[in-house]
């Protein structure tokens, strides 16, 4: 065939196309149902118990949008259409929040286990080692004053060993009010006086605009080791935790069942809100999951629990949706289940 002007004029539109609908990147964010994965490739302890049922960690996918998945989106059930600004914060590249994602995984997995040995009465030690500054956020009182790899030593008169520590401090502070922040840069102390903001957030707090994470050296006997690959984020904490008290302790919790939930947890045990939550519901039915729990948030309206039921409702799953407040409720709930 022989290519005129008008064919490669025809074929050139074709492929500037099918570039547009299926490559070129729209500002938006697109989220849904991802995998809900067994926990025992994942998480090792060594000469850990084996248990008849597994932990599942729940995941969300997403993805930026083309004009096809766009379009996908708008008609398929529960997937969500977000601004792309309110994926990434404003401020950091995409490359730099999935960093900040991952880091914040490794936290949630030394909390869980720290969580889990405790609770299981098993040797564990804990070495605190910093606070830093993992990024400034764009247009907040940190910008251009602190920057990534800082350590954070103090905050006025008080010393900041974790980073709850600068949190708690700035708790119950009003915008406008200056606070002095102490940090080490290249092996040299130095201060920011930084006035507190509004952060866009929906609880109304206030602060200087930083994303921290503390570097602790946590040491447990019997070792724990994870191999959860790129995933992100900090709301597989509670199913990390229960897998490794799972693995250390001789009875099995599973009592032979699927386990799936989600949540943040901290190191006092308490479980806290993550997003997504219907979306990781739709996950675990699809993988057969047979008992999910989700963060109750001391039972406020809307909380993930709430969504999470009337998701499950929704789908006509047989799951067993579970709200819990904390470690323990977990924990008691299905060694409850196992005796009944």
């Amino acid at each position: 065939m022989r290519l005129t002007k008008k064919r490669i004029l025809g074929l050139l539109a074709v492929i500037l196309i099918v570039y547009l609908l299926g490559v070129y990147q729209l500002p938006y964010y697109i989220q849904k149902p991802g995998g809900a994965d067994a926990l025992d490739p994942i998480v090792e302890v060594e000469g850990g118990y084996p248990s008849e049922g597994d932990m599942h960690l729940v995941t969300i996918s997403g993805m930026q949008a083309t004009p096809i998945l766009y379009a996908a989106a708008l008609v398929l059930p529960h997937q969500e259409i977000l601004p792309l600004d309110q994926v990434f914060p404003e401020g950091m590249s995409q490359e730099d929040y999935m960093a900040a994602q991952l880091q914040v995984m490794e936290s949630s997995q030394e909390a869980s286990t720290v969580v889990a040995y405790e609770a299981a009465g098993e040797e564990i030690n804990i070495d605190y080692q910093g606070v830093y500054v993992v990024a400034a956020v764009d247009g907040l009182p940190a910008e251009g004053k602190l920057e990534s790899g800082d350590r954070i030593i103090g905050i006025d008169d008080a010393e900041v060993s974790e980073s709850q520590d600068l949190l708690d401090y700035i708790e119950g502070k009003e915008a406008g009010d200056t606070v002095t922040v102490v940090y080490e840069r290249d092996d040299e102390e130095q201060t920011a006086d930084l006035e507190l903001a509004p952060l866009d957030d929906e609880e109304g707090r206030v602060g200087v605009g930083i994303n921290l994470v503390t570097d602790r050296e946590v040491t447990v006997q019997p070792e724990t080791q994870f191999s959860s690959g790129s995933i992100g984020g900090p709301s597989a904490g509670l199913m990390f935790s229960l897998e490794i008290y799972d693995q250390l302790t001789e009875g099995d919790l599973t009592g032979g069942k699927q386990i799936g939930g989600t949540g943040e947890i901290d190191y006092e045990g308490n479980v806290h809100r993550i997003g997504g939550i219907d979306k990781k519901i739709v996950a675990s039915d699809k993988e057969d999951v047979d008992i999910f729990f989700a963060p109750n948030e001391g039972g406020r309206e809307g909380s993930n629990y709430e969504v999470a039921a009337e998701t499950a409702e929704s789908i006509d799953t047989d799951m067993e949706v579970v709200p819990v407040d904390n470690f323990e409720d977990a924990v008691d709930y299905l060694e409850n289940a196992a005796n009944e």
